[in-house]
């Protein structure tokens, strides 16, 4: 069972409140729209962190009658709202970068507000890395997102801090408006991509090829040893958790419990190597012409079907 990820939600919280008050404070006392942008964006965090808080808490909830097969997928949902909410963020500091384009104005106590919106990168930089190792970890997107939406936050303010600095040093103040309109456009890409992948997750997406591997390798083994046959594997990812389909063809004159025992082992094997694992496996005899009906729906057709899609 995956352990509890909410003390990183809180850390993402609690940082994302504080670059708030950071970056506002950098944005007020330089008059840089390009640091206001940084601002606008530190918004959004603060939301998608209160959200991934939210959505980790239902995900750690046991299954239950109306929800047998668990919460995991709400971690979909987390990730779908926080890119929404990034598109949406960018088309604000695109409306505000445009019309500072229009009517430029000089920026007041730039050196400030630089050194309050570095100090605020720096602690994204901190908290995003230590979201991403968790995510990783432990197979949460919710917090893999957020992590990834923090450094793309890092990124963007270092070019809001490049794009101020030279409009200081050069004097030409187009150059912050400019900046934040690269800026804005570089954080709805993002957003779009987070979307793509909470879509996929919510189409019941297969497990990635490498993890597919390891469990044709295993079945590969116990055709050699055991004289067994196997088809019909199937495979999704509901957040973290894997659900783990197939059909295991064995000798007619086998006893029920060897091939009870054998199912068993193979199970266990699949979940040694994929974690976070639900494991069903079809016992059926190898001689029966009907083992084989099934075999169309997902046999050596699936790869191209996959391929083709």
């Amino acid at each position: 069972m995956r352990p509890s990820l909410t003390k990183y939600a809180w850390l993402s919280v609690g940082a994302a409140a504080l670059n708030f008050l950071i970056k506002l404070a950098a944005a007020l006392v330089s008059g840089s729209v390009g640091l206001l942008s940084d601002a606008l964006e530190a918004i959004v965090n603060l939301v998608a962190a209160t959200i991934a808080l939210i959505v980790l808490k239902i995900v750690e909830r046991p299954p239950d009658v109306s929800h047998p097969f668990g919460h995991d997928k709400a971690e979909y949902f987390s990730s779908g709202i926080e890119s929404t909410l990034i598109v949406i963020a960018s088309l604000s500091i695109l409306y505000t970068a445009v019309r500072r384009l229009l009517n430029p104005q000089p920026l007041e106590d730039a050196w400030l507000g630089l050194i309050l919106a570095t100090i605020a990168a720096v602690i994204n930089l901190v908290v995003g890395q230590i979201l991403i190792r968790a995510g990783k970890k432990n197979d949460s997107i919710t917090l893999e997102s957020n992590g990834r939406h923090l450094m793309t936050d890092v990124w963007t303010s270092v070019g809001v801090l490049v794009g101020v600095g030279l409009s200081v040093v050069t004097g030409r103040i187009m150059l912050d408006p400019l900046i934040a309109i690269i800026v804005g456009l570089k954080i709805g890409w993002d957003g779009l991509q987070i979307f793509g992948r909470s879509a996929r997750g919510l189409m019941d997406s297969a497990i990635a090829p490498e993890e597919r591997e390891a469990i044709e390798t295993i079945l590969r083994k116990s055709e050699i040893e055991e004289g067994v046959e196997w088809h019909a594997l199937r495979t999704r990812q509901s957040g973290s958790r894997r659900f783990v389909e197939l059909h295991l063809l064995v000798p007619g004159n086998w006893r029920v419990q060897r091939s009870h025992d054998l199912a068993e082992h193979l199970e266990a094997d699949i979940r040694s190597q994929i974690k976070y694992s639900t494991v069903l496996l079809h016992v059926e005899p190898l001689e029966d012409e009907r083992s084989w009906t099934d075999q169309s729906l997902y046999g050596s057709d699936a790869e191209d079907l996959v391929d083709e899609v």
